[in-house]
């Protein structure tokens, strides 16, 4: 595929759900969020940015993204480098809260319209992270939950890593499956360096 050099500001300029959001209880306008280059070797497949992401326009620029990092073994500059990072989400914009505050899904419509698009500029990476559910869902299809894919991880590693969203309301999760932190991460860092490092 021939990278299309515009793609970055043709989804930044997307205004498909400004009509969803103006309906969601936070009543926002669209800020799609891309971070993407061909030729990266790392894909982070999220969910959709948060409030904080939707302010400050840079991926992961929340609580989510230092433990995320974190679980990575990551800088910040290492994960922010487009060039050996892409990140991708399900969503680009923030999809608002309900009612009662929580984050809303990530709206289909997104995926279906740049998603394709957005992995072929991509082109092939060495290292998926498929983090939270929706991005599970869409890559690793089945009736499968977070939970299984995670304690799965084998399955698919070297090449793909399912992980939990890092929300801080996760946390309860992480004490009842210390699987995860003692088996998962060390390779998952070992792999990152890997490929991070290679020539």
């Amino acid at each position: 595929m021939v990278p299309d050099p515009a793609l970055q500001d043709k989804i930044a300029a997307c205004r498909l759900c400004a009509d969803r959001f103006a309906a969601s209880a936070t009543a926002h306008e669209p800020r799609p969020v891309p971070w993407f280059r061909p030729g990266a070797r790392v894909l982070v497949a999220g969910q959709a940015p948060g409030m904080r992401v939707h302010l400050a326009g840079r991926p992961f620029s929340d609580p989510s993204g230092v433990r995320l990092r974190d679980w990575m073994g990551v800088s910040p500059e290492e994960f922010y480098d487009r060039d050996r990072v892409a990140i991708v989400p399900m969503a680009f914009c923030f999809p608002g809260y309900d009612a009662r505050g929580s984050d809303l899904p990530p709206p289909p419509l997104c995926a279906a319209t740049w998603r394709q698009t957005v992995l072929d500029q991509v082109g092939p990476v060495a290292l998926t992270l498929l983090v939270g559910g929706a991005a599970q869902g869409w890559h690793l299809p089945g009736r499968m939950g977070v939970t299984e894919r995670v304690r799965g991880w084998r399955e698919h590693a070297p090449a793909v890593f399912p992980l939990p969203h890092p929300s801080w309301r996760n946390t309860g999760w992480l004490k009842k499956n210390p699987w995860f932190e003692a088996e998962l991460l060390p390779v998952l860092r070992a792999r990152l360096r890997e490929v991070l490092e290679a020539p």
